[in-house]
């Protein structure tokens, strides 16, 4: 069976740790990490992890309970666990660049991502703002959507990465069409369900307030919305963010739109933070991730949380049943 590819991350930080626990499954094709094969036996000898590292060559079938496959991308220099460096940036993006080219040629099913940090692959005079948009941009497509999920919460975002003063000028008429465009598509086809249910934050405080707020929500944001609602897509006018996440609006909701990164994403991980994913909506692949960062001061110390890495493994695996 075609494998899914795990990338290792940032290697100073816990996702080495965390990729290691994936020695405890067993599942019904290859899971390969992306690391370093010796720095990752290092790693489980600081972790006092008996785990039989195995090179991946295309083994067909899931490694046991107590292995782990690892295809080897090697490291530029030696890690010092906590220590960012942007020697090893490239390292990183080579995990990133693999995982991608596998997926796009057909020789995986997808890729479930560690953290990297952001800052030192740009102090390494790299771009790079993000997996979600190194994702798109590889794949050649116009626009993904970021979505997080737990158990009972998916927020999708209308912007990602972007700093707040530029978030008004970016939302459009085209882009919402895109993301929402985006979001129905793969609610329906990823997760099967048939006549998704989707609110939808205002920019502004009181979505607006009437426009003595923000003209926003009246002059861009809600003729998007009335456009799929005279389609029958059961979507909610612009919403204030701040009501709109109670448990009683949320019941019946299949998903809520956000406008922005800090608008949607602390009320779902204050919600259920370890044991949510990230997914990338829109790609020609699937592509999850943990929703944590790459936590370098527990790097090596065994406190590292693996929860959110599994269920995105989880998810990844269930989407390509299907």
């Amino acid at each position: 069976m075609l494998p899914l590819y795990i990338t290792s991350g940032e290697p100073a930080g816990i996702g080495p740790d965390i990729c290691l626990s994936l020695a405890d499954r067993m599942d019904e094709r290859p899971i390969v990490v992306l690391a370093d094969i010796n720095m990752l036996r290092e790693r489980a000898k600081i972790l006092h992890k008996n785990i039989e590292i195995i090179e991946y060559q295309q083994q067909a079938q899931s490694s046991a309970q107590g292995q782990l496959y690892v295809e080897h991308v090697s490291l530029n220099e030696d890690v010092v666990l906590g220590e960012l460096n942007p020697q090893n940036s490239a390292y990183v993006l080579e995990q990133l660049r693999r995982s991608a080219d596998y997926a796009m040629q057909g020789q995986s099913v997808g890729v479930a991502t560690a953290p990297v940090q952001k800052s030192v692959i740009n102090d390494a005079g790299i771009h790079f703002s993000g997996h979600t948009e190194y994702y798109q941009e590889f794949a050649g497509v116009d626009r993904v959507v970021m979505m997080l999920a737990t158990k009972t919460l998916r927020v999708a975002l209308a912007t990602t990465h972007l700093a707040l003063r530029d978030v008004p000028t970016a939302i459009t008429a085209i882009r919402l069409h895109q993301v929402i465009d985006i979001l129905l598509h793969d609610l329906k086809t990823k997760f099967k369900i048939d006549h998704p249910k989707i609110l939808v934050c205002g920019l502004n405080p009181h979505a607006g307030e009437g426009g003595y707020l923000g003209m926003e929500e009246i002059e861009v944001i809600n003729p998007v919305l009335e456009h799929y609602r005279t389609q029958g897509i059961d979507m909610s006018l612009s919403l204030p963010a701040d009501t709109l996440f109670t448990p009683e609006n949320l019941k019946d909701a299949d998903a809520v739109l956000a406008m922005y990164h800090d608008q949607g994403l602390p009320v779902l991980k204050s919600q259920g933070f370890g044991e949510a994913i990230n997914i990338t909506l829109g790609l020609p692949f699937i592509r999850t991730s943990v929703d944590h960062g790459t936590a370098l001061s527990l790097a090596g110390t065994g406190q590292a949380k693996s929860s959110s890495l599994h269920v995105a493994v989880d998810l990844a695996l269930d989407l390509a049943r299907h």
